[in-house]
């Protein structure tokens, strides 16, 4: 079937079944491999992308589900005010360790920060909680997202 899907603000037609997740239509269909599967089933955050500007699990979302929504990727994402600032306090900190997880924790910091400016700790464990470091840079994480919200 045939859809048009807008990612990072350009239309990409792909002719794939409805029910495919719109990971496998970003990285095998068009070649964007900045999205990573983790686990398949939602839980560990690495396929975050944004849909409408919220962070959703790409491995998880249905191509057919996505209609006319505007998708980011980390591709993308340093275009954004919030983006840039976490991919600098990311170098700056020297989050990433082994690096897999990270497009997905920076995708999810970037709702974070859109949608609470000045985010405390709470805020901050409540937002990244879905995603999983399985280098435990947790620590890291938490700095530069403070740091990109100069908190």
């Amino acid at each position: 079937m045939a859809f048009t899907l807008k990612i990072n603000g350009t239309p990409h037609d792909v002719d794939v079944d409805g029910d495919i997740p719109l990971l496998w239509a970003l990285r095998d269909t068009l070649g964007m491999t900045g999205t990573k599967f983790g686990c398949g089933r939602g839980l560990c955050g690495a396929c975050t992308v944004h849909l409408d500007g919220q962070p959703v699990r790409s491995c998880q979302t249905p191509v057919d589900s996505v209609g006319d929504s505007a998708i980011t990727t980390i591709e993308a994402i340093g275009q954004t005010p919030q983006g840039a600032a976490l991919q600098k306090a990311w170098l700056e900190v020297e989050v990433v360790q082994c690096g897999y997880c990270q497009s997905g924790q920076i995708m999810s910091a970037a709702g974070l920060l859109k949608d609470t400016p000045k985010p405390t700790d709470d805020d901050i464990n409540a937002a990244m909680s879905g995603n999983v470091c399985r280098c435990g840079t947790y620590q890291r994480i938490r700095a530069a997202i403070k740091q990109a919200a100069g908190v």
